[in-house]
């Protein structure tokens, strides 16, 4: 079935957005190609020009009424109840996840902090300067950006905050998206389970530097992800970035923690 210009999955969850994606797209063209009909019916069956003079007036039909009010709400019910299941699904937080990634979105940019590996990564706010090593940027956009470090076909719960104003995490790849809120904490958690490095973004308009509020996303090897580690700290980032620490100017100096870490929900 064609992916109707999403892109490939790059987690274990996303088969099953993308196959909501598809059926919701086949449930409108259906809907859609029998309302045009209807009408071209409708066109062709009462032109003037066929039969002189007016048709004759039908002031009510019962029957005709009540289907077109009862059918949409089975239309409704029926494509609400899969969303609904799906979004549960998907939204629905476990026990048995392997790592955690404290996400502080921030005016304009983001902080990584890798709860149970004690790491963080510095979050700065993308550029497209032609002096930046090309390794250092995304292949997709040609931005860098802070990078953040994900091991393969292992589960990740994502707990998002933000010290300012509301910005959303999205990547493209993942097929999801979750708003990051001042004064409250949202978790999501998912699987990536194919190799590659793939582009992030702010999708909630935040302000003048909104455009640059983009990172990477690299799903690895387990030996590649705690060697990135092991760098990480090397580079004296251990521990947990809190927000005063991030932007004073934005939170006024009081820090908060993302999260306490695996088991603590």
């Amino acid at each position: 079935m064609p992916r109707l210009a999403m892109p490939e999955p790059a987690t274990e969850e996303g088969n099953t957005i993308l196959f909501l994606w598809q059926t919701s797209w086949i449930a409108a063209l259906v809907v859609g190609a029998i309302t045009w009909g209807l009408i071209a019916w409708a066109v062709v069956a009462y032109s003037r020009r066929r039969r002189p003079g007016y048709p004759e007036q039908t002031r009510y039909n019962m029957p005709i009424e009540i289907l077109y009010t009862v059918i949409p709400f089975v239309m409704i019910g029926v494509l609400f109840y899969f969303t609904a299941r799906d979004e549960t699904k998907l939204t629905k937080l476990s026990s048995d996840y392997d790592h955690t990634v404290g996400v502080v979105g921030f005016r304009w940019a983001w902080t990584f902090n890798y709860i149970e590996e004690k790491a963080y990564e510095v979050g700065t706010p993308a550029t497209n300067n032609a002096e930046v090593d090309v390794k250092a940027k995304n292949p997709e956009v040609g931005y860098t950006g802070p990078t953040l470090w994900l091991p393969v076909n292992e589960k990740v719960r994502f707990v998002l905050n933000s010290p300012d104003v509301i910005h959303s995490f999205y990547v493209p790849a993942f097929l999801f998206k979750m708003d990051v809120i001042p004064g409250r904490t949202n978790q999501f958690e998912l699987t990536p389970n194919k190799l590659g490095t793939y582009s992030g973004k702010c999708t909630e308009l935040c302000g003048i530097d909104h455009s640059r509020m983009l990172f990477n996303v690299k799903v690895v090897t387990k030996k590649e992800y705690l060697a990135h580690i092991a760098e990480l700290k090397a580079r004296g980032q251990n521990g947990e970035l809190k927000s005063s620490r991030i932007s004073n100017q934005a939170d006024k100096g009081q820090g908060f923690s993302t999260i306490g870490g695996k088991g603590d929900n």
